[in-house]
This record gives structure tokens, sequence and C-alpha cells, in this order.
């Protein structure tokens, strides 16, 4: 593992030709192809149930086939051409796991939902449509040079897929509030209304409310000392881009979406505009965390953009307490907390000073 390790995090040589990008390329798709593996044979307990009710079996298994021939292709290159071979041979090895687990004709198990699940196949989704969109647009438009596996990327890494693969429980106990709430309450009336109101308006409402209860839950967060506990892990990441908005202890996500969450289920808005935002906000999440250098104008003034959320996690004395909404800005004029300079200035480093949370993901999650 140390080698694989190091040939990812800082290889001799990366030049096209030199065997890295091919074995690198080799390695996620022999992953990726092996996880998918596993979620044909146990789809009961790695698959989400919903999300699998919705997958097209037949264009998963041909997608899954090309796949791992790319993948024992790409690693063969990567073996002839590099002198370090161990990406190569690391995903030759795992094209050879999933091959005898089945490959693209892995059992094909009728699915009993089981009460409880794992979502890795959540986990792989969410990798692919993230990385297919934000690693082309930072290696395009990025506003420092920085590599795809730069600083700490395990561990963020790492809490994108606990985050991912606990998608039941953490779901269950964001929702708990809602349902308490909606189980003591009767307005049935007032939620026919708000549900049969235009989509755009009703996805401006749910934007502004989110808003409003993620401002002070999230200033909360570092206002009390021992949610701060939790919230520093967040404000821990030294290096900025899609991935670190991964970085969030369990107990910081169960408590912000569960309250946050509350106007939008209690209120009755319908299911399309609910499941707009979701998409919407898991996009706008990776978006204002990321490295690149759009400018973003007089429209910053309006909505949240990557500089005014990089000033949030700025580790000048400046940034400190700053920039707490996560669409509109006037939240934060309104409260006192607005800050972003008009110069267009960056945060000159990110992290909180002297660096005091723990290293790695195991020490943070305890």
């Amino acid at each position: 593992m140390d080698a694989i390790r190091n040939e990812l995090d800082s290889p001799q040589d990366r030049r096209l030709g030199s065997g890295w990008i091919s074995g690198v390329l080799a390695l996620v798709l022999a992953i990726a192809g092996l996880s998918a593996v596993l979620c044909l044979r146990y789809p009961e307990v790695l698959t989400v149930p919903e999300a699998r009710e919705l997958y097209n079996v037949g264009l998963i298994r041909l997608a899954l086939h090309l796949g791992l021939i790319a993948a024992f292709v790409l690693g063969i290159v990567s073996i002839t051409l590099r002198q370090q071979k161990i990406l190569g041979f690391a995903a030759l090895t795992l094209v050879l796991i999933a091959t005898v687990l089945g490959g693209s004709r892995a059992q094909d198990r009728i699915a009993v939902d089981a009460p409880i699940y794992l979502g890795l196949d959540w986990f792989l989704l969410n990798l692919l449509f993230s990385g297919i969109i934000f690693i082309p647009i930072e290696r395009l438009l990025g506003r420092r040079e920085q590599d795809v596996f730069r600083y700490e990327w395990r561990e963020d890494m790492l809490y994108f897929l606990i985050s991912s693969l606990f998608v039941q429980a953490l779901t269950f106990m964001s929702l708990a509030p809602s349902l308490a709430i909606l189980q003591h309450t009767d307005w049935a009336g007032f939620r026919a209304w708000v549900g049969n109101q235009s989509l755009v308006l009703q996805f401006i409402e749910i934007m502004f409310l989110t808003d409003l209860v993620q401002y002070w839950v999230h200033r909360a967060f570092h206002r009390v000392p021992w949610l701060w506990n939790f919230h520093a892990i967040h404000h821990s990441a030294q290096v900025m881009d899609w991935l670190a908005s991964s970085r969030m202890h369990l107990m910081e996500i169960v408590f912000l979406r569960g309250l946050t969450v509350i106007p939008m289920y209690v209120l009755g808005f319908s299911e399309p505009a609910l499941y707009a935002y979701l998409v919407f906000v898991f996009i706008l999440s990776a978006l204002v965390h990321s490295n690149i250098r759009l400018n973003f104008g007089p429209l910053e003034r309006f909505i949240v953009t990557p500089r005014f959320h990089h000033w949030h996690h700025g580790i000048e004395r400046e940034a400190i307490d700053v920039n707490f909404a996560v669409h509109f800005p006037l939240l934060d004029r309104l409260f006192g907390t607005y800050h972003l300079p008009e110069d267009g200035r960056w945060p000159a480093g990110y992290g909180i000073a002297n660096h005091p949370v723990a290293k790695g993901f195991v020490r943070q999650f305890f």
C-alpha cells in the first residue's frame, strides 16, 4: 500500500508516455469495476433500494465489461512503460479478482430489501458524477496549481466514502426531527397550498428557508465549543477543491442536515422541488469548495461563489467567523458577518491557525 500511495502522491515521473497516467486510470477503473461487481452480487446489502429500481442492469453490465477491459489494457501499458510497475500490477490484480467473481456476468441476484444496507453504489455514482464534472474544470480553470492527488486527498476521499456508505443511517437520523414534527402537526391545508405553488417559486423558497436555518446552525458550530470540535474537522482542510467539501464528521452531518431540512419537509414542498434542490445543493457544495478561478463579477453580491466561501475557510485573521451563508450573501450582510474584499483577493491559505486538528480520519473521528 505504501508503494501505491507513493506512486499516487509523489511519483518521480508523470510525463505523458511515462506510464503513470495509464496506471492511474487502470487502477481507478479496476477499483470501480470490482465495486460494481460486488454491487451486482450483493445488491441487497450494497445498493440503495430506491436507486436500484432505476438502474438499467444491461447498460451497467456493458459499461462494466468495457471498463474491466480498459483497466486490463491500461494496466499492461503502464507495466510496459513504467519502471515503477505497482499501479499496473495492482490494477491487473483487481481486474482478476473482479473476473473471478463473475465480472460483467456476475450473478444477477433477486434483491430482497435488507433492513440495513451500505450505499456502495451511491458512492460510485457520486464519485463518477462529481469527478467527471469537477476534475476537468479544476485542471482547465484551476486557480492554484495543485495535483488531483493533492495533500490529504486520501482523508477527504475516506470521508466521501464513509458518508456515502452510511447513507441509510445518515438519512434516517437527518429526517427524524422532521418526521417527529409531521407526526404531531396537522397542517394538511397549508402543506397542500405550499406544494401547489409553481416549481420555480418552491425552489426559491426552499433555498431561502434552508439557508436561513443553515446560517444560524453553521454560526453555532463556530461559536459553541463542543460543536466547534466537530466542525473544526471541516475547517482543517489546508487545500481547497471539490473533494474538500466531503470532510465532515458524521455527527455534524446529522446535526446540520437534521435541522436544515426541517422547513423542506415540514412545510409541504412537492417532491420535484425537493429533488431539484437536493441535486442543486449537491453540485453547489462541491463548486464553492472547488479550486477554480472563475470570476462571477457583480453576481458575487447576490449568490454564494467559490471566492465567497473560500474566505470562510481562509487562514487569515480577517477570515475568522465570516461568510456563513451557503446560498445568499445577503444573510451575512444582515447579520454582520459578510467579508469579500473589493480588490478581488482570495485567501492566502486555508485551515486553522497552527493546525490543531489531528491528522487522519480515525483520529479526527474519535
